[in-house]
């Protein structure tokens, strides 16, 4: 006879979970994790809506930071070019599109290690400009220190995205250039600037077991749970560090059933928290992404590409949406509303 651990009471905000906790969710027998995972997803979302949101990369290569996954590294010997920092009008023009497409949200990505002061006026007009729309607005440049933080803040950003990539342990072996308290830190300075923040990280990379779990603890101990939280499968890419070490290993490709398990384990831990299907659904089946959904994901990314990658587009969502009987989520939130 199987031996099953007890849900926390009401599959609260906890933000006290044990390593063993999560290790122990993890170890459930699959359709038990699942029933577990839709219990706390119904208790706290509707279950056939999902989040649209679309991903513009307004400053595309170049950054000098060397995350082993990254295309857009210096020091990846990928075809991904550096450029400038989009103009406004042609970013605005972007959200108009995706607003059109159904997006709820517009999230903006630099590939820089941290904003310059220079570019600041550019990314605050972009943040206005979208809001504006009557879309909410995300960015993910880097590192921010306070006073960064604060002024986006007052532009009216909604959310921030700095992902802590992988567990605390596995990070060195992931990036050098920078350590997880740096990203500690920006995410509390997010925080104390009063924005919401997106974090996740990427499964997929050649860890272990033990480093999902590091990687979920991490993001369900923090203070305050993340209002999103992405989930991404490493897509390997050429020319990258891990792209090239793990090609055409058994490693090169996370199994289906262990990435739903990391789905469904996230939103156990952090029952309010959107959960975001995002890097690497092109390559999953109908199947794996309804799985997906079953486990509490209720967030993608839609349109033809993210930041350098490709992703499964507009038609092919509607379709899948079709298939499944869910529709786009218009309302807020759930822990935004909370908070209000």
């Amino acid at each position: 006879m199987t031996t099953t651990t007890a849900l926390r009471p009401e599959a609260a905000l906890c933000t006290d979970w044990t390593r063993a906790e999560i290790a122990a969710l993890f170890d459930l027998p699959f359709p038990e994790l699942l029933f577990r995972a839709a219990e706390v997803h119904r208790a706290h979302h509707a279950a056939d809506e999902v989040q649209l949101c679309t991903l513009c990369s307004i400053k595309t290569g170049g950054c000098p930071e060397d995350c082993g996954y990254c295309s857009q590294s210096a020091s990846a010997e990928s075809d991904v070019k550096a450029e400038k920092l989009m103009d406004v009008q042609a970013v605005l023009a972007a959200a108009a599109e995706a607003k059109a497409a159904g997006s709820q949200r517009f999230c903006m990505g630099a590939a820089w290690r941290s904003p310059k002061e220079r570019d600041m006026d550019k990314v605050v007009a972009m943040v206005e400009g979208v809001k504006a729309m009557g879309l909410e607005t995300c960015m993910t440049l880097g590192m921010l220190d306070a006073p960064q933080a604060q002024r986006l803040a007052a532009a009216g950003l909604d959310y921030y995205n700095h992902n802590i990539d992988t567990s605390p342990e596995n990070y060195a072996n992931v990036i050098t250039t920078r350590c997880f308290e740096d990203r500690l830190e920006t995410l509390s300075n997010v925080r104390e600037a009063g924005i919401s923040v997106c974090c996740g990280g990427i499964v997929g990379m050649g860890e272990t077991r033990g480093d999902r779990v590091g990687f979920v603890h991490a993001l369900a101990t923090l203070p305050r749970h993340p209002e999103s939280v992405p989930v991404n499968a490493l897509v390997p890419v050429k020319g990258t560090v891990l792209g090239d070490m793990l090609a055409d290993t058994p490693l090169a490709r996370i199994d289906d059933i262990e990435f739903v398990r990391t789905v469904a384990v996230a939103r156990i831990t952090m029952p309010m928290s959107m959960v975001r299907l995002s890097a690497g659904r092109e390559s999953m089946s109908a199947a794996t992404q309804a799985l997906c959904f079953m486990a509490g994901a209720n967030s993608i990314f839609t349109g033809d590409k993210l930041l350098t990658a490709g992703n499964a587009g507009d038609d092919a969502d509607a379709a899948l949406f079709a298939r499944l009987g869910l529709k786009p989520m218009e309302g807020a939130e759930p822990m935004r509303v909370a908070a209000e």
